[in-house]
């Protein structure tokens, strides 16, 4: 499989394709979230795999691991959306309560303090820069992907938190598409965030459900 290692220069840069598509797909993923299509999830199950790939090439285990972590919450995303989608008011998107919003900074800084320790002590992850911060991008990404598989405002929040690590790790680890599309991601995530803030105030005021999940 040769292909998985396939690339290209570009300004006198190594570009892997895995990473330049995984990461056009990832910033698909945020356009399509934007809109609550579950196009979102198979598009983001997608994107994770590449991306998978790229950090094993890249070897940037922890980069890799939240790439299978991605896969598997995408599988759980896209079932949750669909079985709201069933419903008659379909999937409402809703800022977190105070114990949610708690529940899930605990889970950043404990999980962050637990993986980092594993990439500490564990020689096979042979992490080559910073093992803090490729735990907190790791448990960082999947609070916000699970809080996105809820339609939790807040889960757009939780990626800007990310995206500011993620931009020099992504450099220092040779991944340039990826620290490019970080930097991408944070302008877009904003306008998602606005969109869905505004639609949960909206629901909250007229007390109407939210736009059901498309197709």
């Amino acid at each position: 499989m040769s292909w998985l290692n396939a690339s290209f220069t570009l300004f006198g840069e190594h570009i892997l394709w895995t990473d330049l598509v995984g990461n056009v797909l990832s910033l698909a993923v945020v356009v399509l979230a934007m809109y609550k299509t579950l196009w979102t999830w198979p598009v983001q199950l997608a994107g994770a795999a590449l991306l998978f790939a790229a950090s094993l090439h890249a070897h940037a285990p922890g980069n890799g691991l939240k790439q299978v972590l991605f896969c598997v919450l995408a599988v759980y995303g896209w079932i949750a959306w669909t079985r709201g989608r069933r419903e008659e008011s379909g999937i409402a998107v809703r800022q977190a309560t105070a114990r949610e919003r708690i529940v899930l900074l605990v889970a950043l800084a404990a999980g962050t303090v637990l993986v980092a320790q594993l990439f500490l002590h564990l020689d096979w992850l042979k992490i080559a820069w910073s093992p803090w911060a490729n735990a907190y991008i790791f448990v960082g990404s999947a609070a916000a992907t699970f809080a996105q598989s809820r339609a939790l405002v807040d889960f757009w929040i939780i990626w800007v938190l990310v995206d500011l690590v993620g931009v020099p790790l992504a450099l220092k680890s040779g991944l340039y598409v990826s620290a490019a599309v970080y930097g991408i991601f944070f302008v877009m995530v904003m306008v998602g965030f606005r969109n869905w803030l505004r639609e949960s105030r909206d629901r909250n005021t007229h007390d109407t459900p939210s736009r059901a999940v498309t197709a």
